[in-house]
């Protein structure tokens, strides 16, 4: 304790920040009247080896709390406490005996505090209670850890930044990516095992990898236990954030502290060395901390009313927008800065390429929780200059009743287009008058975006996500299968437009499984030919089933994670994929990058898009059903492209009959050939670029049941 020096410090930055012969210590309190400091020796430790009560004179200013410790170094192991009133009327919950988190700790030590919480633990219900209780041990709390982050060799990189129209989106779990054996990665559910599998994601020819929350969680606060194997439970995907600035370091190989740090980066770096960018999915509409009856980790004990969105009269209560428990004040100025720098420093710091928010419309609430015209925090994060080219993807909605899809605020702003989702699942699922939502969907969805002056490729545009049915279990199951979640199947949703096809689940019957697999293509095909920007849920290129489990947040298993084998066994959809994409990226006509307007703008007598009934003639859209058929012509004027593009021809049916479509007229010289077609046996479902088939019959093509094809003009 001699060898540590103490010095007043500087009020920034936030955080513990390593500076010349110490660590400078910074925190915000508005209310808190004391606030101590506590290091530690080792991650284990139930007492600290050294502490220090801020003097409010020396080590205050304004609300900021800082002090400078000569002796402490890098990779050193902290925690604070604060005092002040414990009111929960007047919404202010001070306890000297909690520990907490710094909210700008950028890594914690590997331990659960869910898992090893005293089976007579209860939250704290009275002031007596908080007054007198005893501070409880550290033993089982995890540290915050010092971290210098210019102790690392980036070696040149930068964020990619690729322009949205151009991305081909890939969501997945982190852990459940490679935790399975048969990844046969050194580093199962790791940063370096997601790092082994570069090359195949590289040969997918996605540019983008989304990650599930990968900031520090606690995955032991699921307590429920799972009815068949009597195991408890987890909270596996992660959406009850503890730390936001911290890599979560049990997705380290190396669990040392500070070890996910440099893991991370290793892993950003190789993939920006393979032109793969990182998006990560960021949840600041609640925290771990919970209701009134949650644990005190971080910001409750720091400033509960500035840090959450309390009730107006009964302030003990905290408005729940998220459905978790509370809602993030977003919009109060201290916590608008919190978020903005918490960004900065996954951009700057960790070279992230973006970001996907959880419950957006959480952000665009005040501080009474009503929905806000022009959200500050939304538009400071869309015109931030150090997220100026940094993607922002907004899950507009929340648990609350906000629906914002088409009318999120903040002008830059990208959207998970649940539209698409649900009106392409039921089209292809054959329900009847779906043609109109899906020519609306596949050509960018103008209704949506166009009157706010956004673009195709503000629409993300995807059939299933981490939240659902898998692409498998939609086209083999007809209700949910989610018991093994321990809540009696009454979890997730009832609403999956999905269809089994004549049997519930796995099956031997090849014709069913044909049509299956048929469907599978049919929809991966319409979302990467569809204007906008495509998002991709992992292993359902090779049809990853959670056996018709549409929730399985809390499965942190087999059953979530990937079964590598399935890439052999489906192999004939990966192949289908990889040339879905490759088509997309090489070809324009696929990226517009502004909406049709079905115009001839290139004086050739075609128009940007033009669309067909089945026997050639203009679509009468009352009565279309079951089929839409659309040419696309390639023309760079057309495209807004340097060059000219082939034209395509586009048809779908979604009906159970076979039928025989007339083709439209090419510009004279040009011949229609076989490109795709998903009813085809593999591999000449999707013929190679430039193996294409010339149709000996030019005027009609028979289109089978449940099938798309592509006609490609040369």
């Amino acid at each position: 304790m001699d060898s540590i020096k103490v010095h007043p410090g500087r009020p920034m930055p936030y955080g513990a920040t390593p500076v010349r012969d110490g660590i400078n210590f910074s925190v915000f309190s508005r209310n808190g009247t004391s606030v101590i400091l506590d290091i530690f020796k080792k991650p284990e430790d139930s007492e600290p080896y050294f502490s220090y009560e801020f003097d409010p004179v020396v080590n205050r200013t304004g609300d900021m709390w800082h002090v400078r410790l000569e002796g402490v170094e890098t990779g050193a192991l902290y925690l604070y406490r604060v005092d002040g009133p414990f009111a929960p009327e007047n919404g202010h919950r001070f306890n000297k005996n909690h520990y907490l988190l710094d909210p700008y700790a950028k890594a914690l030590t590997d331990m659960s505090i869910f898992a090893n919480l005293p089976k007579d633990y209860a939250a704290p219900i009275d002031k007596l209670d908080v007054e007198f209780g005893k501070r409880r041990s550290a033993r089982h709390f995890p540290k915050c850890i010092v971290i210098d982050d210019a102790d690392f060799d980036w070696q040149g990189d930068q964020p990619l930044n690729y322009k949205l129209k151009n991305c081909v989106l890939y969501e997945t779990h982190l852990k459940g990516f490679t935790a399975s054996p048969t990844s046969a990665v050194a580093h199962p559910g790791t940063y370096r095992g997601m790092t082994e599998k570069i090359p195949y994601l590289k040969s997918l020819g996605i540019t983008s990898v989304e990650l599930m929350p990968i900031q520090e969680f606690d995955e032991f606060e699921n307590a429920n236990t799972n009815p068949r194997t009597g195991k408890r439970l987890k909270n596996h995907w992660g959406y009850s954030t503890i730390s936001f600035f911290a890599p979560k370091t049990s997705y380290a190989a190396d669990r040392t502290p500070g070890g996910a740090v440099r893991e991370f980066k290793e892993m950003v770096r190789e993939m920006h060395k393979n032109g793969l960018e990182v998006i990560l999915d960021i949840v600041f509409n609640h925290t771990a901390e919970g209701n009134e009856h949650g644990l005190t980790l971080n910001f409750r004990g720091f400033d509960n009313s500035i840090y959450y969105i309390l009730e107006d009269k009964h302030k003990q209560y905290y408005k729940n927008f998220s459905g978790c428990g509370n809602t993030v004040n977003c919009n109060h100025p201290v916590v608008r800065s919190f978020i903005i720098d918490c960004l900065r420093y996954w951009v700057i710091e960790m070279h992230v390429d973006g970001f996907r928010f959880d419950l957006a419309s959480i952000l665009g609430r005040d501080r009474n929780g009503n929905l806000i015209k022009e959200p500050p925090v939304l538009e400071r994060i869309a015109e931030d200059p150090i997220l100026g080219r940094t993607k922002i993807i907004a899950e507009a909605w929340d648990a609350g009743g906000a629906y914002q899809v088409g009318t999120f605020p903040g002008g830059r702003w990208a959207e998970w287009n649940d539209r698409f989702r649900d009106e392409i699942r039921r089209f292809w699922r054959g329900d009847d008058f779906l043609c109109t939502a899906a020519a609306t969907r596949m050509t960018g969805s103008a209704d949506l975006y166009q009157d706010d002056g956004r673009k195709p490729y503000h629409s993300v545009n995807f059939i299933t996500s981490h939240d659902g049915f898998t692409l498998n279990d939609l086209v083999s199951y007809n209700g949910k299968h989610n018991e093994e979640n321990g809540e009696h199947n009454r979890d997730g949703s009832d609403n999956n437009s999905s269809y089994n096809y004549g049997y519930e689940g796995p099956t031997a019957n090849k014709a069913i499984e044909g049509i299956r697999t048929r469907q599978v293509k049919n929809m991966l095909l319409t979302l990467l030919l569809s204007q906008g920007t495509p998002m991709l849920l992992s292993g359902d290129e090779f049809r990853r089933t959670q056996g018709g489990n549409n929730n399985a947040y809390c499965q942190d298993n087999e059953l979530s994670w990937l079964n590598w084998t399935n890439q052999e066994t489906y192999a004939e959809i990966v192949t289908f994929l990889r040339k879905a994409i490759h088509t997309r990226l090489t070809h324009p006509v696929f990226r517009r990058p502004d909406f049709f307007e079905g115009q001839d703008h290139s004086a050739n007598l075609l128009p940007d898009i033009n669309w067909f009934a089945s026997d050639g003639k203009t679509p009468d859209w009352s009565q279309l059903n079951h089929f839409l058929a659309f040419r696309l012509d390639g023309s760079k004027a057309e495209i807004f492209a340097d060059r000219d593009d082939n034209d395509f021809f586009i048809m779908c049916n979604t009906g159970a009959t076979d039928m025989t479509v007339k083709t439209p007229s090419l510009n004279k010289g040009k011949k229609w050939y076989r490109f795709i077609d998903t009813s085809v046996p593999a591999p000449n479902d999707f013929t190679d670029h430039g193996s294409e088939e010339l149709l000996e019959e030019q005027k009609t093509y028979i289109l089978p049941a449940r099938t798309m094809a592509v006609l490609l003009g040369k």
